[in-house]
């Protein structure tokens, strides 16, 4: 608890170290006597709770600083730093080697597991691949940037679908959107992908993108009527007693198929009916699909984009690797 307490203060003072000019001498050096009698000071003074008292076990000179071991009451070491004019202490040290060594431990533990998970993908001679999103999540449309220049270059050595989260996060628009784009792959499948690419640029632009991919209204209205019947999405919007959580209106469209993956946010990546992740640029996307076959198509080689698109509207590269979703 102790160590909490003064970690805690430690967080306040990190950056610029604590001043305590008013507990150190005049001059410019302390000796090391000076130093750490101002320390303990210091702490027991000002960050130690009533009746507790430290001690400190050493002070050395290093690299121009004081570096004082402390011994808490319950008998933990805490090394810090004294500047060595007594006027600034830096409770807590980061060694930069340290932590970028961590940092690339990290990085190739988690590159391992991604491995791993590739490996133990089931593998398919024809993989199935659905991407669960809301349409108007940036994540989910940030995925859906990445891996359309994939499914292009795949074509029909693979089953892809658009899938749906069976609730929405962004208003009565994300239901109407979503009706639409399902019922375009139920009714004309050849058209989602020049759909998606013209939306997924502006998602003002519904309006505009069915009549550019000339897609067929007539079948598209009675569609999303009579889905919107069945699923009862825009009467369960208008009834909240109905919503997830008290907070969302449901979208049941494909509720089962994302119970069945635990598919609980956007976007939801699953391969042959197994969900893994994914980094969310072409290139990365490509690899992960790939990774369903029982033998791999020459399209696999492909070079894509190992630049992940900006989340939400846009195609503006400038994303970077997020890994946010809406849930």
């Amino acid at each position: 608890m102790k160590k909490i307490i003064f970690i805690g203060l430690a967080f306040v003072l990190i950056v610029s170290g604590c001043s305590i000019k008013s507990l150190s001498k005049s001059k410019d050096i302390l000796t090391i006597e000076e130093a750490k009698a101002t320390t303990l000071d210091f702490i027991n003074n000002s960050l130690m709770p009533k009746g507790k008292e430290a001690s400190i076990k050493e002070a050395v000179k290093e690299g121009g600083l004081f570096k004082i071991i402390v011994s808490m009451p319950d008998k933990q070491e805490i090394t810090s730093y004294l500047s060595a004019d007594g006027k600034n202490f830096f409770p807590q040290v980061m060694n930069i080697e340290e932590y970028k060594k961590r940092a690339e431990e990290k990085k190739n533990n988690e590159s391992a597991i991604k491995e791993k998970e590739l490996t133990e993908i089931i593998k398919n001679n024809k993989p199935e691949v659905e991407l669960f999103v809301m349409s108007h999540c940036p994540y989910g449309t940030q995925v859906e940037k990445g891996i359309l220049p994939v499914v292009k270059a795949l074509g029909d050595k693979i089953d892809f679908k658009v899938r749906f989260c069976d609730y929405s996060m962004h208003g009565k628009k994300e239901l109407d959107e979503e009706l639409n784009q399902y019922c375009i792959q139920k009714n004309e499948p050849e058209k989602l992908l020049a759909y998606l690419n013209c939306f997924l640029a502006d998602e003002t632009s519904s309006k505009k993108c069915i009549k550019e991919t000339k897609i067929n209204k007539t079948k598209l209205n009675t569609c999303v009527a009579n889905t919107d019947k069945k699923y009862k999405v825009t009467e369960m919007f208008n009834d909240k007693s109905t919503w997830s959580s008290g907070r969302f209106p449901q979208f049941n469209v494909n509720k089962e198929l994302a119970q069945k993956y635990g598919v609980k946010g956007s976007p939801g990546l699953v391969i042959n009916g197994v969900k893994i992740s994914s980094g969310r640029d072409s290139s990365s996307l490509l690899k992960t699909i790939c990774a369903g076959f029982k033998e791999q198509p020459k399209e696999c080689e492909e070079k894509l984009s190992s630049v992940a698109p900006s989340p939400g509207f846009g195609f503006s590269k400038s994303g970077g690797g997020s890994n946010g979703s809406c849930e």
